[in-house]
């Protein structure tokens, strides 16, 4: 005789386990309240830009806080391109303004999520953990990984852009 499984079925034990582990790992990294505030006004000012622009987030390896790596915002995607480092990840959050198929215009909101080839197994796994907490904390679209600068050639197609 089969028989339906449900919440009461479960160990209690499993049920805190699982609950801690996610939280525990959303507290891993953790945003000041600065870096909060500048993602909120950055999403809110680029919804109607008239050009890409684009912020830079780092994980730092001692406190784990992610926080913007400057304060540029870079308005050309090559120029962005030329500063990303060739062995170490980072988060960009980019706001690029793009004509679709339909001719109709629009201004994704995306996280770049640039992970070189080249950088060491710890940096990949320190960033990989903080992808979903950065993705939700930023509000983005949709998330584009890329492995070197020049994969920003190939963005307006990777966001569906007429060519």
């Amino acid at each position: 005789m089969l028989r339906q499984s449900n919440a009461a079925d479960i160990p209690r034990s499993a049920v805190q386990l699982r609950y801690t582990s996610m939280a525990s790992e959303s507290r891993l990294y953790t945003f000041s309240a600065e870096t909060e505030e500048k993602l909120r006004k950055f999403r809110l000012g680029t919804s109607r830009a008239n050009s890409p622009q684009a912020v830079v987030y780092q994980i730092d390896k001692h406190t784990l806080e992610i926080a913007q790596a400057d304060d540029t915002i870079y308005s050309n995607v090559q120029e962005l391109g030329d500063e990303l480092p060739d062995h170490s990840p980072r988060f960009i959050l980019l706001s690029y303004p793009l004509t679709l198929p339909s001719g109709r215009l629009s201004v994704p909101y995306v996280l770049l999520y640039y992970l070189p080839v080249t950088c060491n197994a710890e940096v990949r796994m320190l960033y990989a953990g903080a992808k979903e907490l950065m993705r939700n904390t930023a509000e983005v679209g949709k998330v584009i990984e890329i492995a070197e600068a020049e994969d920003l050639e190939t963005l307006e197609e990777k966001l569906g852009g007429a060519a």
